[in-house]
């Protein structure tokens, strides 16, 4: 392990760490429901999602949502998504790789776009808060992208430079920020995204979490 060159690891927890996909799925149709739009195949939905979310919208609409459909899908996607988040549990393997990353004398943070004053208490509920020295949600709307956030992430990370922190996410938006803050990233398959639609991001792809933490490895020893 690269352990004298790198590497705190930023952990992305909705479709990462957090094995929520069939919650957001149902959250998503529920919403589009509200507003007449058909409901949406896992499939699809990893072929067109994106973010700022209005975005994904617009590509399954043919435009963008009215401020007035915006709010409407907005409210009732989350209200139907935290009911369902309590039902879902950790990616396979997770738990594991935080304890033998932090067991290693290394470092590792969380930064989602999930509502701070939920992911909290979220992260708490599963046990493994302790494994991180920073978790932060997102303060604010929702209809922006990561970049901004992780740069308020790793402005608190004092001591840690961009250059030594790679990124494992889901979304080719957690690439974008790690880019945008001169940090590395890994993108994980079991989330919101399709591989070909990862493999855009032109980082590399794997399709569990034990392979990014490895490739992160790797990448310190570069």
């Amino acid at each position: 392990m690269g352990k004298n060159h790198v590497t705190h690891l930023v952990w992305d927890w909705n479709g990462t760490l957090f094995h929520d996909i069939d919650a957001v799925i149902s959250a998503t149709n529920a919403s589009f429901g509200e507003v007449g739009l058909p409901p949406i195949t896992l499939e699809r939905y990893r072929d067109l999602y994106c973010v700022p979310v209005p975005r994904f919208y617009e590509r399954l609409m043919g435009r963008l949502p009215t401020d007035e459909e915006w709010a409407v899908m907005d409210e009732a996607f989350h209200r139907h998504y935290w009911t369902l988040a309590e039902s879902a549990g950790l990616a396979i393997g997770a738990r594991q790789l935080l304890v033998e990353w932090q067991e290693a004398g290394l470092t590792q943070s969380l930064c989602s776009l999930a509502p701070h004053e939920h992911l909290v208490p979220l992260v708490r509920t599963h046990g493994i808060e302790r494994h991180f020295i920073r978790v932060d949600g997102r303060v604010g709307q929702s209809n922006t992208g990561k970049a901004e956030q992780m740069m308020r992430h790793i402005a608190e990370l004092e001591g840690v430079p961009p250059q030594r922190m790679v990124v494992i996410g889901d979304a080719v938006d957690d690439a974008l920020a790690a880019r945008h803050v001169g940090a590395r990233a890994v993108l994980y398959t079991g989330g919101s995204h399709s591989r070909v639609s990862l493999e855009a991001a032109g980082v590399p792809v794997v399709d569990t979490l034990e392979e990014a933490v490895r490739e992160a490895e790797r990448m310190a020893d570069e």
